[in-house]
């Protein structure tokens, strides 16, 4: 039977979930204070592209300023906005979910403790998305640039309880989610949550501050130096924190934590320079969010792993750079540019 489904969150990762999920048959309402999208939804549905077949679904749609006439009976409500939008768009989820319903965080960087903070750990419910990247430029229209399936036998939904149990809620999300795409349920979403935290902090920033493509960046020598520091800063934090981080990117967390050693320096190197200099423009979320004028993630995504770097006695001078650069991009002080990538390395002397 169909679920009753809230996402608070109508962008991209929203958008192209909850069409899956509608299209599944589920009752999908999507809520969202970006007014051409509600009302493009509601005039001609959600236009789904990407490394499958393409198709329109019509969920619901909602004004933020309308949510507060929507039911109180829904079974799952996804929170599918920026992280830093988290608490009051946990809050909104809380008032409209059954007595029995819960709260699941789709959301990069860190939000699983804000959502608990709110609507209890009892109520929240983890979802990593690993290696799956979509696209919002225009009201009623969601994009995934990513392969599917590009890595054999990789699941993209990990779907997480707050305390490691196999629980038959998580069972049913996961299994729910597994019609857009691979899923399991985790025993670990402490570590698939870092290790989806060091994926984004190595490529997202350095995206957003040179405007290049994730080929682009990798193709020369200076944006391969700025990946593999700030993957390696974020792995030792991770490891130093305790979390069991899976491998990520094409290596494991030892292994980027290792990379002051030149052999593993120079075989993480050869690994990231693509076969093909083809530039790709695919922008990951952060650039996605510079282009349209709006606030990074910067503070939640780098920001954390030297945060919680200086807690541990970590040092992460380049992902300190990063954020440094990104607060000017944020400013409107610093344009995007390439340059940015030797600036940066400038500051921290590499």
């Amino acid at each position: 039977m169909g679920k009753k489904l809230l996402f608070v969150g109508a962008g991209a990762i929203g958008s192209y979930l909850g069409a899956f999920l509608s299209r599944a048959g589920h009752d999908v309402t999507l809520v969202d204070p970006w007014a051409d999208q509600v009302e493009t939804i509601r005039e001609r549905g959600i236009s789904v592209t990407g490394p499958h077949e393409p198709f329109e679904a019509r969920p619901s749609a909602v004004h933020l300023h309308e949510a507060a006439r929507l039911d109180h009976d829904y079974e799952i409500a996804f929170v599918a906005m920026k992280v830093y939008d988290t608490p009051w768009a946990t809050q909104l989820a809380l008032r409209h979910l059954a007595s029995d319903g819960y709260v699941v965080a789709a959301q990069n960087c860190w939000p699983d403790p804000m959502v608990a903070a709110i609507a209890g750990a009892s109520r929240a419910v983890g979802l990593v998305m690993s290696k799956i990247g979509v696209a919002l430029w225009k009201p009623g229209q969601v994009e995934r640039g990513l392969e599917k399936g590009q890595s054999k036998g990789h699941d993209v939904f990990r779907v997480g309880e707050h305390d490691g149990r196999v629980t038959p809620r998580a069972t049913a999300l996961a299994a729910m989610l597994s019609v857009i795409d691979g899923a399991q349920v985790t025993d670990n979403l402490w570590g698939e949550r870092w290790a989806k935290l060091c994926a984004n902090a190595m490529g997202n920033p350095v995206q957003a501050m040179s405007g290049l493509g994730s080929l682009e960046i990798a193709s020369s020598e200076g944006g391969r130096t700025i990946t593999i520091h700030l993957a390696a800063e974020s792995a030792r934090v991770g490891l130093a924190l305790g979390y069991r981080v899976p491998k990520f990117n094409g290596a494991e967390a030892a292994e980027w934590a290792g990379a002051e050693r030149p052999e593993t320096y120079d075989a993480l190197d050869r690994m990231l320079t693509p076969a093909s200099a083809r530039p790709v423009n695919w922008r990951a979320s952060m650039a996605q969010d510079v282009a349209k004028g709006r606030p990074t993630e910067i503070d939640h995504m780098n920001g954390s792993v030297v945060a919680r770097g200086r807690a541990r006695g970590v040092p992460t001078p380049v992902s300190e750079a990063v954020v440094e650069v990104m607060h000017e991009v944020d400013a409107r002080t610093r344009k995007p540019a390439p340059e940015n990538i030797e600036l940066a390395l400038r500051r921290v002397g590499l």
